[in-house]
């Protein structure tokens, strides 16, 4: 559990630095696409994190262990969101 927890917390991470990145990029090149590319972001993301969760819940024969676990990633998923709204908004 503490390795799925750490993977969940590295990937929330990367996604919140490409984020971030892909966010100054677009802006600095083409202001106009910002719209498309939250979008696009929102659904990487949103693909992403259940498909992790998906994955580890189907791996995981503890379901108690399965529901933190899934509990944890959305938590994450959720500070990684504001995280990064505050920073480019």
């Amino acid at each position: 559990m503490v390795l799925a927890v750490f993977l969940s917390t590295l990937l929330i991470t990367l996604l919140g630095v490409a984020y971030v990145k892909g966010y100054d990029y677009v802006k600095q090149r083409s202001p106009e696409h910002l719209v498309h590319f939250y979008l696009i972001m929102a659904a990487i993301r949103m693909l992403l994190i259940g498909t992790t969760a998906a994955v580890v819940i189907i791996l995981t024969d503890d379901k108690a262990e399965a529901r933190q676990f899934a509990l944890c990633i959305i938590i994450l998923y959720v500070l990684m969101l504001a995280t990064t709204l505050t920073l480019r908004h």
